[in-house]
């Protein structure tokens, strides 16, 4: 039989991703809370504490029919949405969280602030390893000109799947009339 679960990002409550997460263990629901392993200072000593990687974020690998029972476990607000639905979240992502977490301490996370203007790889998607140039950007969507078959495409692109492009890197290419 085929395998029909999928992994969904949860919202959280503030600070209890990891309690969320082992209310939905004790569901036996499948979840993850990344957590960073992160050396902490205080007067009297160094103490190694895990924190969620993720702010307020759980995943969870479920099928369509358990929806219902993690909506309704306490401390989750509701799936992250993407497009009106709960949004998927690729099995080889999840996976290189947990190793890149396996190998790493103290981990950060930058996101990427993306400007009218800038040159852009897409990562991910139909369009990836496609160049272009933001036209605007807002928090979760980028619309990007694509020069292709000499004329200029405008797509919209999720904000996280996209990557700066040194300005020297990038060019238009010459586009005849």
């Amino acid at each position: 039989m085929l395998n029909s679960t999928k992994w969904y990002a949860l919202y959280t409550k503030h600070g209890w991703e990891k309690k969320v997460a082992g209310l939905l263990s004790a569901k036996s629901i499948e979840s993850y809370c990344p957590v960073n392993r992160v050396y902490r200072q205080w007067s009297d000593r160094k103490k190694l504490i895990m924190i969620p990687l993720f702010t307020s974020y759980v995943f969870v690998r479920i099928d369509e029919k358990d929806k219902p029972a993690v909506r309704s476990t306490a401390g989750v607000i509701n799936f992250v949405y993407w497009m009106n639905k709960p949004a998927v979240i690729r099995n080889e992502e999840i996976i290189i969280i947990k190793r890149f977490l396996k190998e790493y301490e103290n981990v950060q996370l930058d996101k990427i602030a993306v400007r009218n203007g800038d040159a852009v790889r897409i990562t991910n998607g139909a369009l990836m390893g496609q160049e272009g140039l933001v036209f605007s950007a807002s928090n979760k969507t980028i619309k990007i000109m694509l020069p292709s078959l000499g004329v200029m495409m405008m797509a919209e692109v999720n904000a996280s799947h996209v990557e700066l492009v040194e300005q020297n890197e990038f060019h238009l290419p010459e586009i005849d009339n």
